[in-house]
């Protein structure tokens, strides 16, 4: 019987290169072995976090030619002239908001007969996501925060997790780490406010109740995490409701200005909808008595839950001001009255290695299964985006943005 070839696409056209795979060497080997009547082949890429001898050395076959392929692996979008007609690809194709520069990838997929299945769709039943990964998001967001907050006032300077080659390094650069007794606040509680927590964890800094940290005061650094209930109020008075609140954000107040007057740093690890209200505003940061100096965004919304987060950063630049009498963007570190902001989209790619396995595990846990098998709980049928040519009837609300 002909074998089922999983292909791994070399990320291509990112500057910088995306470094990370759907699988690793030795996750290559184990779903063979898993799996029989697969084979995994790998593009050759030369900025692979994971080099093409690492996988040839395991017996994985590395090609350039991935046409007789018949599912492809990649992380980000595929440049629209890689594209293979009649394959399923898995990929994060950043099409579900219509995004404008990935319209016409979306509109190759249908040409090209190719059936795609997006990562950020494959959930479980609750609608819980199976694959991602925020977590590494949450936790270099958290060491970058920390990195900034040293660095802003001198205290002691860590290496650049993308300069470290794993998680062990980095864990090393925390012994640097020497905090006064500084209070953090994190919004959030899924897998990116969990890695964030386990960063803080990591540098043995006590997490304390959210309301303690509004009125307690500490000889050591401290944490808290806070969840939408802590600083949100219904317009009506009535009590928070978090079913309601996911479905209308919009009847919502903010509270967290509250936070803003003990905060020192900043964490944002929380999902922001756009109908949401912001937590505070670029007024709020004027007032006297507004607190935060530094703030690790790692959701990352541009003019979204947090004002000061008026453009991106880059992973070789993560860091700018935010001058709050202007509302402008000014050079890091240029004035300590500024707000200092670390708002890299791409955080993961900063330890590509330990993402890569983490996402990987999840491949082979939650997703192949139901891929290479029965989809019995229809966690591959919920993320095709389109088959046979066609939108699938979940995403017909794209057929505008299809056609073009």
């Amino acid at each position: 019987m002909k074998p089922v070839v999983i292909g791994l696409i070399r990320e291509e056209g990112r500057i910088p290169p995306d470094r990370r795979v759907a699988l690793t060497p030795e996750q290559s080997v184990a779903v063979q072995q898993q799996f029989p009547g697969v084979e995994i082949w790998v593009q050759p890429s030369g900025s692979r976090c994971f080099e093409d001898d690492e996988y040839s050395d395991l017996g994985i076959k590395v090609v350039e030619d991935l046409s007789a392929a018949d599912i492809l692996l990649g992380i980000k979008e595929v440049p629209v002239k890689n594209l293979i007609a009649n394959k399923t690809y898995l990929f994060f194709s950043h099409t579900l908001k219509k995004q404008a520069h990935n319209q016409k990838l979306l509109q190759e997929v249908l040409k090209k007969n190719i059936r795609l299945i997006d990562y950020e769709c494959i959930t479980d039943s609750n609608a819980n996501r199976l694959i991602a990964f925020g977590y590494y998001a949450g936790l270099v967001g958290a060491y970058n925060g920390i990195m900034t907050y040293g660095k802003k006032y001198k205290l002691f300077s860590l290496k650049p997790a993308y300069l470290c080659k794993d998680f062990e390094e980095l864990k090393a650069e925390l012994k640097k780490v020497k905090l006064p007794p500084i209070k953090i606040v994190l919004t959030g509680g899924g897998r990116v406010a969990t890695g964030a927590v386990d960063m803080l964890n990591l540098l043995n800094i006590r997490k304390v109740l959210s309301r303690d940290i509004l009125t307690q005061n500490y000889s050591e650094p401290v944490f808290a995490q806070v969840h939408s209930k802590d600083y949100h109020v219904h317009k009506k008075g009535l009590p928070f409701d978090r079913d309601d609140f996911h479905h209308a954000p919009e009847n919502y107040l903010s509270t967290f200005v509250q936070y803003t007057k003990v905060t020192d740093l900043l964490i944002a690890g929380a999902f922001w909808h756009v109908k949401a209200p912001v937590l505070f505003s670029k007024a709020d940061t004027q007032a006297p008595d507004f607190k935060i100096s530094v703030i690790a965004d790692v959701t990352c919304d541009i003019n979204g839950s947090i004002p000061c987060t008026i453009k991106s950063s880059t992973i070789p630049d993560p860091i700018y001001d935010f001058v709050p009498s202007s509302g402008a963007a000014a050079p890091p570190l240029s004035d300590k009255s500024n707000i200092t902001v670390m708002a890299v989209d791409n955080l993961p790619c900063e330890l590509p290695r330990d993402a890569s396995i983490y996402f990987g595990d999840r491949m082979i846990q939650n997703v192949l299964p139901s891929l290479l098998g029965e989809d019995k709980e229809l966690i591959i049928s919920r993320a095709t985006i389109t088959q046979e040519g066609k939108l699938t009837e979940r995403f017909l609300y794209l057929s505008d943005y299809a056609k073009g």
